[in-house]
């Protein structure tokens, strides 16, 4: 394998791309209220709810917003997280990977731009609908760099 570059460590990312104390008390909250769910203290259930892959950051947060407005209405028995997926695990060969490989489908790989592309894509989701996301790791490593962010991890 050839590289072209070397990656920077999380803490360098986290601290180029921060999260804002106001959004990591929502965030904060929010992961309360799962936690509830999984341990019982709540009758709500979790949801995951959202597209196989998430690759465009309008068409995203539309839809999240869509989804904040429905967490209003069922709020009494659901906990939505949305899911926003930024890699395809199934994708081999040369077809495309997802947003952390090719941010920009019309050029090539960048692993970087790939890590800050997701990263300030689930910052938004979170600073728009009050809503922390649900995203797929089939790097372990990667998750470091979106370990503040996270409300559910799958392992892909």
């Amino acid at each position: 394998m050839i590289f072209k570059r070397k990656l920077p460590i999380p803490k360098e990312i986290k601290e180029q791309y921060p999260l804002t104390a106001e959004l990591s008390q929502v965030k904060a909250r929010r992961d309360k209220e799962i936690a509830d769910v999984f341990t019982g203290k709540s009758d709500r259930m979790v949801l995951i709810i959202g597209p196989c892959s998430a690759d465009r950051e309008d068409a995203v947060l539309e839809y999240c917003e869509r989804l904040a407005k429905l967490q209003e209405a069922v709020s009494d028995k659901l906990v939505l997280i949305p899911r926003v997926y930024t890699n395809k695990p199934r994708t081999t060969g040369d077809g495309y990977k997802g947003l952390l490989h090719q941010p920009d489908p019309r050029k090539t790989s960048d692993m970087l731009e790939g890590v800050i592309a997701i990263r300030r894509l689930h910052t938004n989701v979170l600073a728009n609908t009050g809503l922390p996301t649900a995203d797929e790791m089939l790097y372990p490593d990667n998750y470091r760099y979106l370990s503040d962010l996270l409300s559910y991890v799958a392992v892909g």
